[in-house]
């Protein structure tokens, strides 16, 4: 498939400041100078490489069974080897959106953190991977927070993310005018709070015993976003007095709820909680708090593919338990209710020919290396009515990666604001009521 052509739109680039925005006694911060789709997006990177035969197509039965409509039962080989979870939610996700059944990734190394960047750019990468730098182009995070008017704090853009991979990198960009001033809060659950013992930074030796030294180090932990660029000499991501006070209170609230033993299984699962599951959980906690316009959340336990089959299959089952758990906690919440869209959408796929790795079941294993197959993805914009189009499937190959910071743009206003040939994509109209 040929690279999308440049978008040329008008507007001119303005020089970002970095400024407390004025709060509206609702909570919810001034909107973009553009006209909203709604006033939240929350995208959920159902990542880790899934293939479209065993989540669209279902050649394994429904592994999907919150988010795609379809009989709910699995191959029997398969489900001997998933966990229990509760019953599906009764509202399919896919009636409340729009489904792009042949959405793709369509060019660039099918690796994880390429395609990964590709979604949270707007942009392919077609140079080989440097997993120590940032990425050329600004960010979904950058974009949204210096082209509103007036700009977003960090507190109101998050980007959560597993522990595998150089995933803090993709904060923000070494693009001249944007950068740190515009990255977003990250938050990896793991190393915050351990989910087995719950340990401030999953190492208590290092530390003082001190409950306050905990926190104040886990402030400078999110206040820093590591402490370092890859690149440069800046410091990282920064959050004005009254924010990091109340993001420490978050933190120090987490962690006393960790210590209760709030986080052990917080949804009831028969099989606890997965990784995937911790992370959507720690989301639903950032939203319950702060009510952020963007944010951002990764998931990547399928990637078990390269070696279990049964185990792929069974935690792309969890990851979309998580998702619509997502949904219900976003339904949930005042002033996000009805005022959010939730685009969900992997990073890239896996190839067509499995590898010579065997699991327990007798299936075999999938990479993702570049073939057809690895670039063919499904993409679902889920919204209230009259802001998204309601049970829409569109089966043709249509949409990529690239699309997806242009639709996030729009639907949060901003989108005429970014200047021409930036953007390598557009939005996804289709979706839009």
């Amino acid at each position: 498939m040929k690279r999308r052509s440049f978008i040329k739109k008008a507007g001119i680039a303005t020089a970002g400041v970095f400024s407390v925005p004025y709060i509206l006694p609702s909570g919810r911060l001034f909107a973009a100078t553009g006209s909203r789709i709604a006033d939240h997006v929350v995208l959920c990177l159902f990542a880790g490489g899934v293939r479209n035969l065993e989540s669209i197509q279902k050649i394994e039965g429904n592994l999907m069974p919150n988010t795609l409509l379809g009989n709910e039962t699995v191959h029997p080989q398969i489900a001997a080897g998933m966990s229990a979870l509760p019953l599906p939610f009764s509202a399919k996700l896919q009636t409340q959106g729009t489904l792009f059944k042949e959405f793709r990734y369509a060019a660039g190394s099918t690796g994880h953190f390429n395609a990964h960047s590709s979604v949270l750019t707007g942009r392919y990468n077609l140079v080989d991977v440097n997993l120590k730098q940032r990425p050329a182009y600004p960010t979904i995070f950058e974009y949204y927070r210096k082209h509103n008017s007036p700009s977003m704090s960090a507190l109101n853009a998050w980007w959560i993310s597993n522990s595998l991979g150089p995933y803090p990198a993709l904060n923000y960009s070494d693009y001249p005018g944007y950068g740190a001033a515009f990255g977003a809060n990250y938050f990896q659950p793991k190393s915050i709070i351990s989910e087995s013992s719950y340990e401030v930074m999953g190492n208590p030796k290092n530390f003082s015993t001190s409950e306050l030294e905990k926190i104040k180090k886990i402030r400078t932990f999110c206040d820093n976003n590591f402490a370092k660029s890859y690149t440069s000499g800046d410091a990282g991501v920064t959050n004005p007095m009254e924010d990091a006070q109340r993001l420490e209170q978050f933190l120090k609230d987490s962690y006393t709820d960790a210590l209760a033993g709030l986080y052990d299984n917080p949804w009831n699962s028969p099989s606890g909680m997965s990784g995937d599951m911790f992370n959507v959980f720690s989301a639903e906690k950032i939203i319950e708090r702060f009510q952020p316009e963007l944010l951002v959340v990764n998931m990547q336990d399928v990637d078990v593919g390269h070696t279990n089959f049964t185990s792929y299959c069974d935690n792309m089952r969890k990851a979309d338990y998580a998702v619509a758990h997502l949904w219900q906690a976003i339904q949930s919440t005042p002033g996000m209710s009805n005022n959010t869209v939730m685009i969900v959408v992997p990073e890239h796929g896996r190839n067509e020919v499995p590898n010579t790795v065997l699991d327990a079941y007798g299936r075999y294993a999938l990479d993702h290396t570049n073939d057809a197959m690895s670039r063919e993805i499904f993409c679902l914009l889920v919204g209230p009515p009259g802001k998204i189009v309601q049970n829409q499937v569109i089966s043709s190959i249509q949409g990529q990666t690239i699309d997806v910071v242009p639709s996030i743009a729009k639907i949060l206003g901003f989108y005429s604001e970014i200047p021409g040939g930036m953007l390598e994509g557009m939005p996804l109209e289709q979706a839009f009521a």
